[in-house]
């Protein structure tokens, strides 16, 4: 029987299924409806696209290193529960590991890559449907350093804040480690100034130009010493959010920057996940919810 586009359309509003999911299932099943949504349900994939509009914002970050390879991920799941739990920690990862064997270039061929015997995405699907959480792999960064470079490594809080940094020109993995730690610690914007935009750095100036006018200390200074604490402070607020300008959390006397120099090193690439960071929370109001039970709603 030919599988026609609006009984691909009919099955995917039943199910919520995609429409690739939806056309198989219908051709395994001579087009019959009944039979495909029950073909749907058994490979786990309708009860997981109906858990898709849920939030997942708990979760697990895991950096795994290979020799001049390494790749850090975040997994979320609707609960701290299930982030506890010791198979979804088992999952993250094997998700982690396959990512740094594969070297996808992005999520789509990520989720496209075959994982024991099926597509990453059709293995988180079944995952979700065993576990009945919405479970996703949000992001993952992988980074290549030379064989005059080392990793720092650093998982806080059980893995709910991942850090994986490059240092060039060092193998010192205790040093590297301790700059990875002061990153999760003080989540810096940028690594170096060279970074920072111009219009960024205006529109810094701008608004401590404001502060600074509004100021009854300072509204009637000169326009040239206006200038001169407006540039302070801008100096100031950069050396919060630059790493290497930082002071160094194990030794505040020292910035980031002074440490790495007495390991004889430089910074290069910084990836920092905290999960559920920028994932717009649900708040349960549980005796809304108790009400409308008793409502019938």
């Amino acid at each position: 029987m030919k599988v026609t586009a609006q009984m691909v359309k009919e099955l995917r509003e039943i199910t919520g299924a995609g429409m690739l999911d939806c056309k198989k299932a219908l051709e395994a099943n001579e087009g019959n409806l009944d039979a495909s949504i029950e073909w749907l349900k058994e490979k786990g994939i309708a009860k997981a696209a109906k858990k898709a509009d849920r939030i997942a914002a708990e979760g697990l970050t895991r950096i795994v290193v290979e020799g001049n390879q390494a790749v850090i991920v975040e997994v979320n799941s609707e609960t701290d529960f299930v982030a506890k739990n010791e198979s979804f920690i088992e999952f993250v990862e094997k998700i982690a590991h396959h990512l740094l064997h594969t070297l996808p270039a992005n999520m789509d061929e990520a989720m496209a890559s075959e994982l024991e015997g099926k597509t990453l995405e059709k293995l988180i699907a079944e995952v979700t449907a065993n576990i009945g959480e919405k479970i996703t792999l949000r992001r993952f960064d992988l980074m290549t350093k030379s064989d005059n470079g080392v990793f720092g490594a650093y998982t806080h809080m059980g893995g709910k804040i991942g850090v994986l940094v490059e240092l060039n020109d060092s193998n010192d993995v205790d040093g590297a480690k301790d700059v990875a730690m002061h990153i999760a610690a003080m989540n810096p914007t940028f690594v170096q100034r060279a970074e920072i935009s111009q219009e960024f750095i205006d529109a810094q100036r701008h608004t401590q130009l404001e502060i600074t006018k509004n100021d009854p200390k300072t509204a009637d200074k000169p326009e040239k010493v206006l200038a001169g604490i407006v540039e302070g402070k801008v100096n100031k607020v950069l050396k919060e959010i630059v790493l290497v300008d930082q002071p160094f959390v194990k030794n505040p006397d020292q910035t980031v920057g002074d440490y790495v120099k007495t390991l004889q090193a430089s910074v290069g690439r910084v990836v920092r996940f905290e999960v559920g960071e920028g994932i717009e929370k649900k708040v349960d109001n549980f005796a809304d919810e108790v009400m409308a039970q008793v409502q019938g709603n």
